[in-house]
């Protein structure tokens, strides 16, 4: 402890940053350098503009899935209108396929090592003898006449003979198949998996059509070629297809079902209708016995199921005699929505107990933080491994044990897989972002939101991203391994982390720590609403969560999203204080014992000569100052101390009289990251406090600062980051006094560290 004067000097210095003359580098300057400039279509506010516009595809096609050669035959027609204030001179579609072609980019750009052993599949990928890719056979315009056009790689140009004028509209068919890759074999999004006890297929067939590119305000055409991770630019339209599979099969798509009476039972339209005005439990469709009998056969007679969905941005289906379909409703208002599950006896009992209510659950908490769901359905298949998206259905995994048991991982794996591929209905199927480019507009707003649906499945749920203290290891990793958030998808190092994690993280913070719970829901919901069938770039989201809640958030977007800085907040030095009193017979007794406290002598000496000094043999001699030392309180002290307290107001006199302690505390920012700073006071009684400081705390000097607190009562313990909320990466300097640091390090580095090989494995997708 250390005495203060009574009186008290506030001097305001202002900091200095590390910059060169007349160049700001405050990390918390605006984003002018960083974002596009406002304009007609898009505002500075975040909104769509007065001259917004997007493009529209439509689309009719007839599909036939060969069973027996494990093809795709397809037939399609585009029609695809131009509402752009300017003329196109081609259109741009993307052939998705096309990257597992043998010569494809993806295929030559690959890259790896040998290591001291290699595993079939390795050297399977190195071979690589699939004959994937679209083959197509014809391409007609709207005359019927042959189309000109080019294919480079997985984009196919349409060479039109005369510009597309705005308002305009321009039909042209596709005539193509293509082999499916076998997922186990190959890997995949979609495909095929082989059951071999039955010689039966499961197909989830995606990307499986030439589809339209996006062509907007930002950039003009979306082409970036598809290398396998950057995922889907597509605009919205209407789409009419037939899908033709063999009689036993059991097919689900996006969209809704035409022609249910051609192909299903009597009994299975009860059942569906059933379901319709179920809301509590899922009602099966085709049940488990019915789906172990249709895998037992193999029908050479086919069905046709014709789908229809209006306003989205893709479509894909699945088709198996294996499956298992239950279904339940879901209400919005007066709109039912039905959410289905299809499975086969594989993904039993974890399916038909989970799935279909983990679906509704998903667009029940969605919808509660962004917008009702709008679409008739919404579908959840069951594959082996894999998780994927698509507007109305998804493809996902967690598969029990053969025997149907399952581990704790499985059951939770599966749940959270669901609604995160559930979830993408809302980003980016609805929330049209460009996965092409960014791919954390949509997986990472996604996984934050897949964070509040699973705390809201069930308590204590264990959520493998979200919480700031998850993300920790790895922001704390080597820089060399890391890349902003703002880079482009096939680009991106530790693809989990950075496109997954980092994002949702940084949500879940600035709702939590930053912004708060009211303030971040408004602005997110505004942000959700504003963009829902549209195209948003990063721009729009950055200035509509801060237009729709009037918290600057520059420094945070600019900090977490433009830079690989991780915070690292520290104390560095905690000095603690007692007002003067001026009062000698307060003061003398305690500058007594500070003094025997800190008094270092001789004490050997001092043993040596006691009882031996001249005057202890002679007391006579002693005096007035033999009898009373420095400490010792006159009256002279106590008559100028009542000439001081004549001197002083009311004010002044009930603060000498407080006995409060001061706290003057050094803070250090250490990683780069500005971030609120929180901490927990704990004292002498038991009795804590919490204390909550913004980022802007960092405005005057972004390095480091000193702040005072004042108590009535003694600290024992100070705390920085007690919550482990602001993901700090190195907790050993977040303690006062130091001795405190011990078990609570511990117990953070034991939920959290570890080695670092394993610190990076619990951080990786």
């Amino acid at each position: 402890m250390k005495r203060a004067f009574p009186l008290i000097l506030i001097l305001f210095g202002a900091g200095l940053f590390a910059q060169s003359p007349n160049i700001n580098k405050s990390k918390f300057r605006q984003m002018k350098d960083l974002l596009p400039t406002p304009n007609m279509y898009r505002t500075g506010a975040g909104a769509p503009g007065s001259f917004y516009y997007q493009q529209q595809a439509n689309y009719k096609m007839k599909i036939r899935l060969d069973d027996e050669n494990q093809r795709i035959y397809g037939e399609q027609t585009i029609t695809y209108i131009n509402n752009a204030p300017e003329s196109l001179e081609y259109l741009w579609v993307q052939l998705d396929q096309n990257m597992r072609a043998k010569d494809s980019q993806r295929q030559l750009i690959k890259t790896g090592d040998v290591g001291s052993s290699m595993s079939a599949s390795e050297i399977r990928d190195i071979l690589y003898d699939f004959d994937g890719g679209f083959k197509i056979d014809q391409v007609k315009n709207q005359k019927g006449q042959e189309q000109s056009y080019t294919i480079n790689y997985t984009m196919m140009r349409i060479n039109l003979d005369k510009p597309l004028a705005k308002g305009d509209s321009f039909s042209f068919s596709i005539s193509w198949w293509y082999n499916i890759n076998d997922r186990a074999k190959y890997g995949g999004r979609s495909g095929l998996e082989y059951f071999e006890d039955e010689d039966n297929y499961l197909y989830t067939i995606a990307q499986f059509f030439p589809r339209m590119a996006v062509y907007n305000d930002v950039e003009g055409w979306q082409n970036k070629q598809f290398l396998g991770r950057g995922e889907f630019a597509l605009p919205f339209g209407d789409y009419d297809v037939e899908i033709t599979a063999p009689a036993d099969h059991v097919v689900g798509s996006t969209g809704t079902l035409q022609n249910a009476e051609e192909v299903l039972s009597e009994k299975q339209l009860d059942r569906l209708e059933e379901a319709r005005n179920n809301t509590k439990d899922p009602v099966f469709i085709v049940t488990e016995s019915e789906a172990k009998s249709a895998e037992g056969g193999s029908s050479e007679e086919e069905k046709t199921w014709h789908f229809k969905a209006k306003n989205v941005r893709d479509f894909a289906f699945c088709s198996s005699r294996k499956f298992i379909w239950d279904a339940m409703a879901v209400k919005f208002g007066d709109r039912t929505v039905l959410a289905m599950s299809y499975y086969p006896k594989e993904g039993n009992p974890l399916w038909e107990r989970y799935s279909t209510r983990v679906v509704a659950h998903t667009l029940k908490t969605y919808s509660k933080y962004s917008f009702d769901y709008p679409y008739p359905v919404a579908i959840s298949v069951h594959t082996d491994r894999i998780g994927m998206e698509y507007p109305m259905i998804c493809f996902n995994g967690g598969r029990p044990a053969s025997d149907g048991t399952y581990s704790k991982r499985t059951k939770y794996g599966m749940i959270g897989v669901i609604i995160h591929e559930v979830g993408h209905n809302f980003f980016p199927m609805i929330v049209n972002s460009d996965e092409r480019q960014w791919t954390w507009m949509d997986e990472g707003l996604n996984t934050f939101m897949q964070f509040l649906t699973e705390q809201e499945w069930e308590e204590n749920y264990p959520s493998r991203r979200g919480p700031a203290y998850k993300i920790a290891p790895y922001m704390n990793s080597e820089k060399e391994d890391m890349v902003p958030i703002m880079t482009n998808s096939e680009s991106i190092l530790q693809f989990g982390n950075n496109a997954y994690g980092k994002p949702a993280t940084a949500l879940n913070i600035l709702r939590e720590t930053v912004m708060g719970r009211e303030l971040f829901d408004y602005a997110f919901k505004t942000y959700c609403r504003r963009w829902m069938f549209k195209h948003p770039t990063p721009a729009d989201f950055f200035r509509t969560m801060e237009d729709a809640s009037g918290v600057d958030l520059d420094w945070f977007f600019r900090g977490w999203f433009y830079t690989t800085d991780n915070v690292d907040i520290a104390l560095k030095g905690v000095q603690w204080y007692k007002l003067d009193t001026e009062n000698p017979d307060v003061e003398k007794p305690r500058e007594r014992e500070e003094a025997q406290n800190e008094f270092i002598g001789d004490k050997r000496n001092q043993e040596q000569f006691k009882g031996k000094h001249y005057s202890d043999a002679h007391p006579q001699m002693a005096d007035f100052y033999n009898k009373n030392d420095d400490f010792t309180v006159l009256p002279y002290d106590r008559k100028k101390y009542k000439k001081f307290r004549q001197s002083l107001n009311d004010e002044e006199k009930r603060y000498l009289d407080a006995n409060w302690n001061f706290y003057e505390i050094e803070f250090e920012n250490q990683g780069g990251l500005v971030m609120p700073v929180i901490l927990r006071f704990t004292f002498k009684d038991g009795s804590t406090k919490d204390s909550r400081h913004p980022a802007e705390i960092w405005l005057k000097n972004e390095l480091q600062f000193k702040k005072v607190f004042l108590f009535e009562k003694e600290v024992v313990k100070i705390e920085l980051d007690p919550f482990l909320e602001t993901a700090d990466t190195d907790f050993s300097d977040n303690f006062w006094p130091e001795e405190v640091k011990a078990s609570r390090f511990d117990l953070y580095r034991s939920r959290n560290y570890g080695s670092r090989k394993n610190r990076m494995q619990q951080a990786g997708e």
